[in-house]
């Protein structure tokens, strides 16, 4: 994400779902200042102790939803990032629209979120893993950014393949057991889609993301 926004060190930057500060303080050195911003008190406490810890002094935290961000983040940013939460907004077109309205003219909107190729059983299928891995899982980011005034200028797909253990980790009993069934019940043809295999006594399926930057129009007002 550092690598695609290219940040200068005058900028600000928002980081929207900044959950424990990763992303913040992965920018926090190339630029003037950042901001993020979380639902969770925990998950910002633990941001602002990280910071801490590492000595880094231009990052600040603090409660805001993105569905309702603050007036006074009109138009302050240079740059607003959101990494791997896009998918929990319960309106991604609203969440869209306000972080677009926080954003300078020219401003640049970069988004790192999962998502899945286009085919309706993966679709179906990683939406109900990932609904049992995590209930606030609303649904893979949609083409809201265009709505929002935004015009995208670089889209990339990439996947990981990654351990069941992403998937079970810190989920309830029940729900593992149901993860394990979907993934064990698959045919043969169906454990292929999902690059279903078997890794150092382990199943790996593939998981999907999608990386957007979108670009807000620079001003058309003329100066005087």
């Amino acid at each position: 994400m550092v690598e695609l926004a290219r940040p200068q060190p005058e900028w600000r930057v928002l980081d929207v779902g900044t959950g424990t500060g990763h992303t913040a303080l992965a920018f926090a050195p190339y630029v003037q200042e950042v901001i993020g911003v979380d639902l969770t008190e925990e998950m910002l406490q633990e941001a602002a102790g990280l910071a801490r810890e590492r000595g880094v002094h231009n990052v600040s935290f603090r409660e805001a939803d993105v569905h309702r961000l603050p007036q006074t983040f009109d138009a302050s940013f240079e740059l607003v990032t959101c990494r791997r939460v896009a998918h929990h907004f319960s309106d991604i077109e609203r969440a869209v629209s306000e972080m677009a309205r926080t954003l300078r003219p020219g401003g640049l909107l970069l988004i790192d979120d999962r998502s899945v190729p286009e085919d309706d059983w993966i679709d179906e299928t990683m939406h109900r893993l990932d609904c049992l891995h995590d209930a606030s899982h609303v649904a893979s980011i949609g083409p809201a950014l265009t709505a929002a005034g935004l015009s995208v200028e670089a889209l990339g797909l990439y996947t990981k393949h990654r351990p069941v253990s992403s998937l079970t980790d810190r989920v309830v009993p029940g729900d593992v057991e149901q993860i394990h069934a979907i993934l064990n019940g698959l045919s043969t043809a169906e454990r292929a889609k999902l690059r279903l295999e078997m890794v150092n006594g382990e199943l790996r399926p593939t998981h999907w993301y999608v990386l957007v930057a979108a670009r807000a129009a620079a001003t058309d007002k003329q100066p005087g």
